[in-house]
C-alpha cells in the first residue's frame, strides 16, 4: 500500500528558494558575467534536486516530479523556438545591411538628450501595436541597443528604456497573451480591465519618461567628425538605402495582421538573406575569403549567418563590437538555462511549494491592503521560482479570485494586481523566461538593466500604493 503524501509545510516550502538564491548569488558572485555559460544551470538544477528530497520525505512519488518537470519544459516550446529564430533573424539582418542601416539613421535622426525617452515611446508604441514585448525587443530593440552603443550611452540605461517601454505596450495591448490571461484569469472583461489598469501603468510610464529624459541631459552629444567617422566606416562596408527597411516594416505588418510570431520572424529571416545576396555582396564575399559569389559561398555565408557566430571587420572599434552576431548558436545558454529553471519550477509545483506559499500569503490578508499585497508577493514569488510569466498570473489569479469576490472587490483589482506584479517584474529575474530572452536578445545583462528599468520594477509599487491609500479600489456592483 502507497504511503499518503505528507502535506508540506511552509518553511520546507521556502527552504529550496533561499538555498537556491543564496547559491546563485554566490555563483554569480565567482563567475560575474560567466555566470550564465553554464554554472547558473547547474545551481537551477540543484535547487530542483534539494526541492525533490524535500518531496521525498512529504511522499511525494518520482513518477509525479517527473510529471510535472515534463509538462513545466514543455511551455517552454514557444520561447525556446522564438529564441531560436530571433538568433537566425539577428544574423541575416546584420549580413543583409537592416541593423547597420538602422544605427546609420538612427544617428542621423536621434539626439543624445532625447534618444532614452525616444525609445521608451517608440517601443511602447510598437508593442501596444503588436501585443508583443519580445517581439518588440527582436527588431527595434536590438537596433535601438546599437544606436545607443554608437553614441556611447551605457547599454544598461538604453535596454531600460526599451524594456520600459516594451512592457508599457505590452501590458496594455488587447493583443497581449499576458493581458487577456490576467483578465481571464480574474473573470474580468478584457477592455474593463485594460481600462483600470492605465490607472496605474499611465503614472508608472510618466516616471519611467521623467527619470529617462533626466538621464538624457547627462548625455553629451557626440562629436560631429565622430559621427562622420561612423557613417563612413559604415559606408565603407554596407549597400545603405532605406529600401533595407522593407525587411523590418514587412515582419511588423505581419505581426499586427496577426500572423503567428514564429512565421513572421521566419519570414524575416529568409527576406533579410535574399536581400544580403542582392545588395551586400560584397559582404558576403568577405565573410567567405572568395573573390567571386558562387551558390556554394552564398550558401555558406547565409546559413553561417543563422546558424554561428558572425563578425563583420571594421576599422571603427564602436563598429566592430555592433557588426557581431551569434545566430542561432548564440541562443543555446539562454535556451539551456530556461530549460533548468523550469526543471526548479516543476518539481516545486510538484511538491506542492507554490501552492503552500500562495495560500500563507493569502491567510495572512486581513484587508484590501494586505490581500492586493498578499497577491503582489505571491506573483513574484512564483516569478521567482517558476520561472514563467504565465504562471505568475495562473497561479496567484487561481488562489485569490475567491478571496477578492468575498470582500466585495471588483475582479478588475485582482486582474490589474497580477499585470503590475506578475507581467512586469519576470524581465527582472535573471532565470525567468522573460529575464533570459531580454538579456540574450538585447545582449545586456539582468544585473545591467535591472535598475534601469524603471517601469517594471516601479509598477508593484504604484498598485500597492493605491491599495494603501485606498485610491480608485472598484467595488463590485450588487443587483438589487
Amino acid at each position: 500500500m502507497r504511503e499518503k503524501k505528507i502535506e508540506i509545510s511552509i518553511i520546507a516550502s521556502i527552504s529550496p528558494i533561499i538555498i537556491l538564491i543564496i547559491l546563485l548569488a554566490v555563483n554569480v558572485g565567482i563567475y560575474g558575467d560567466d555566470s550564465l555559460n553554464g554554472s547558473n544551470q547547474f545551481i537551477l538544477l540543484v535547487g530542483a534536486f534539494i526541492a525533490a528530497i524535500v518531496g521525498y520525505f512529504h511522499k511525494v512519488s518520482y513518477k509525479k516530479i517527473i510529471n510535472s518537470i515534463s509538462k513545466s519544459v514543455k511551455a517552454t516550446t514557444s520561447p525556446i523556438l522564438i529564441l531560436l529564430f530571433v538568433g537566425a533573424l539577428a544574423g541575416t539582418w546584420l549580413i543583409s545591411g537592416i541593423i547597420p542601416a538602422m544605427i546609420y539613421y538612427g544617428l542621423q535622426i536621434f539626439h543624445p538628450l532625447f534618444f532614452l525617452p525616444a525609445c521608451v515611446i517608440i517601443c511602447a508604441i510598437i508593442s501596444i501595436s503588436t501585443g508583443s514585448s519580445w517581439t518588440t525587443s527582436a527588431t527595434i530593440g536590438i537596433a535601438l541597443v546599437g544606436i545607443g552603443k554608437a553614441m556611447e550611452i551605457n547599454t544598461g540605461i538604453v535596454a531600460g528604456a526599451i524594456i520600459s517601454g516594451a512592457y508599457f505596450g505590452d501590458k496594455l495591448s488587447p493583443l497581449s497573451d499576458t493581458t487577456n490571461l490576467a483578465s481571464a484569469m480574474a473573470n474580468s472583461n478584457l477592455f474593463n480591465h485594460i481600462r483600470y489598469m492605465t490607472l496605474t501603468t499611465v503614472p508608472s510610464i510618466i516616471i519611467s519618461l521623467l527619470f529617462f529624459i533626466s538621464i538624457g541631459f547627462f548625455q553629451e552629444s557626440t562629436d560631429n567628425i565622430n559621427n562622420r567617422f561612423l557613417f563612413s566606416s559604415i559606408e565603407e562596408k554596407f549597400f545603405i538605402n532605406p529600401i533595407l527597411f522593407v525587411v523590418p516594416i514587412l515582419v511588423i505588418v505581419m505581426i499586427l495582421k496577426k500572423i503567428p510570431p514564429l512565421i513572421a520572424l521566419m519570414m524575416g529571416t529568409i527576406l533579410a538573406a535574399l536581400f544580403a545576396l542582392i545588395f551586400q555582396q560584397n559582404i558576403i564575399l568577405e565573410l567567405t575569403s572568395t573573390n567571386k559569389l558562387t551558390l556554394n559561398t552564398a550558401y555558406r555565408a547565409i546559413i553561417d549567418a543563422i546558424t554561428i557566430e558572425t563578425s563583420i571587420k571594421s576599422s571603427n572599434e564602436i563598429l566592430a563590437e555592433l557588426f557581431k552576431s551569434g545566430g542561432m548558436k548564440g541562443m543555446l545558454d539562454t535556451i539551456w538555462l530556461i530549460i533548468c529553471a523550469m526543471v526548479f519550477g516543476g518539481v516545486m509545483d510538484a511538491i506542492g511549494a507554490l501552492k503552500k506559499i500562495s495560500e500563507k500569503l493569502l491567510e495572512k490578508a486581513e484587508n484590501t491592503f494586505q490581500l492586493i499585497f498578499s497577491t503582489s508577493a505571491s506573483c513574484l514569488t512564483v516569478n521567482l521560482t517558476a520561472s514563467d510569466q504565465y504562471l505568475s498570473i495562473v497561479v496567484p489569479g487561481k488562489m485569490f479570485q475567491k478571496a477578492y469576490k468575498k470582500r466585495n472587490l471588483a475582479p478588475e483589482n485582482l486582474s490589474r494586481t497580477l499585470e503590475d506584479s506578475g507581467t512586469v517584474t519576470s524581465v527582472l529575474i535573471p532565470w525567468n523566461t522573460c529575464g533570459a530572452y531580454q538579456s540574450s536578445v538585447l545582449g545586456v545583462s539582468v544585473i545591467d538593466y535591472f535598475v534601469y528599468a524603471i517601469f517594471n520594477w516601479i509598477s508593484p509599487f504604484v498598485t500597492l500604493s493605491y491599495a494603501y491609500f485606498g485610491i480608485k479600489i472598484k467595488k463590485l456592483v450588487t443587483k438589487g
